[in-house]
């Protein structure tokens, strides 16, 4: 058969299948796909297997592994009891509640949280949120696997009412309160290892000064599950050295304001997206990007993808944690400051002039040398 003809074929007969997007448009709420979204403004519609409004955010870099779901729960309300065979890492964007999670051994764990909230769901375990207040919505973002596991599996039924319960994975009951473990990982990088913090933009983080001037970071291991995250600082009139890896990395602002650059090695020009609290975008495969700070207070962003510190998932991840900040003239994926296009800096520059902050890059940057 020849090649056009095996096409035609495959087109028509509907052989391509992809069972997390057929599932998503069977569940009958909003899908917002772009490559930049503000998860503050996405419109959420009932979604009956939640017990609360919802929407699907798709980002265009989001890989094969993970994407995002919001639960907008209205004033007073809860969501339906359940558990499923994909992991969460859910980021609070606004309001106040509390999530009650049943252990294997039918014991209740209960936490309380708030705006910037971050907390994980142990594999399969049976939960429920709750919105604490009587006149304000919650609105929370789920990082998760859902996508890879039904595309795995394409059997709804196996994986949200399944039976099995991970009971090492639940965690020390401390780890529910704020409680946690720290230990130092590669590179002499940080890792927090619980199953909730109560607030990421004032939890103490690491220098890091290799990833860019004033830079701060610390990594978490959540659930002792395979979804990465990690809260990334740049300080006040700081930016972020270029870089660039693999798909499905996605980077949820959630302090400060300022804006990214994105662009292939044969673009002449670099396309910019602003950003704020809730913003949230996952850079394309290995696109070149940087993060810029403009405000007048630190910057942070929380970075979740498939493949944690402790459980990396592929190779590429490997790879990526062992040699994140390694300079691109050394086989490396990390544009230093010396070698980076004279237009960033200048931007960046002009970028502060109109908000009335100071350049803190004079020990990093000969801005002497910068066009105007």
């Amino acid at each position: 058969m020849a090649l056009e003809d095996l096409q035609k074929q495959i087109e028509y007969t509907g052989i391509l299948l992809e069972p997390y997007l057929d599932w998503t448009a069977e569940e009958g709420i909003p899908i917002v796909e772009d490559f930049c979204v503000d998860l503050h403004g996405v419109e959420t519609k009932p979604w009956a297997r939640a017990g609360v409004d919802g929407a699907f955010v798709h980002l265009k870099g989001r890989g094969d592994f993970i994407s995002i779901f919001l639960y907008d729960l209205a004033p007073g309300a809860r969501s339906a009891p359940r558990g499923h065979l994909f992991e969460e890492v859910i980021f609070v964007l606004s309001g106040h509640g509390s999530t009650t999670i049943e252990m294997a051994d039918g014991t209740r764990r209960s936490f309380e949280w708030g705006p910037n909230s971050l907390f994980a769901i142990p594999l399969n375990a049976r939960y429920q949120l709750f919105n604490g207040s009587g006149s304000e919505r919650a609105r929370l973002a789920s990082t998760n696997n859902l996508c890879l596991i039904m595309n795995l599996i394409h059997d709804d039924d196996f994986i949200f009412r399944n039976g099995w319960r991970f009971t090492g994975r639940e965690g020390d009951s401390a780890w529910y309160e704020g409680g946690g473990e720290m230990s130092t990982v590669h590179r002499n990088l940080n890792m927090w290892e619980t199953n909730f913090v109560n607030d990421i933009t004032s939890f103490e983080m690491k220098s890091w000064n290799q990833r860019g001037a004033g830079s701060a970071h610390i990594q978490y291991c959540l659930a002792d599950g395979n979804l990465h995250a990690h809260v990334s600082e740049m300080a006040v009139g700081t930016y972020k050295k270029g870089h660039r890896h693999g798909p499905d990395f996605h980077v949820l602002i959630v302090s400060g304001e300022g804006y990214s650059l994105f662009w292939h090695d044969d673009d002449k020009d670099l396309t910019r997206f602003d950003w704020k609290h809730g913003s949230v975008f996952a850079p394309t495969d290995m696109i070149w990007h940087q993060h810029f700070n403009t405000s007048a207070q630190p910057a942070r962003y929380l970075a979740t993808a498939m493949g944690s510190t402790r459980y990396p998932f592929t190779e590429e991840k490997r790879a990526i944690k062992r040699g994140v900040d390694v300079n691109v003239r050394d086989g490396g994926n990390q544009i230093e400051y010396e070698d980076q296009d004279p237009r960033v800096h200048r931007m960046f520059l002009d970028a502060l002039a109109r908000n009335g902050v100071e350049c803190r890059m004079g020990n990093f940057t000969d801005e002497s040398a910068i066009p105007r």
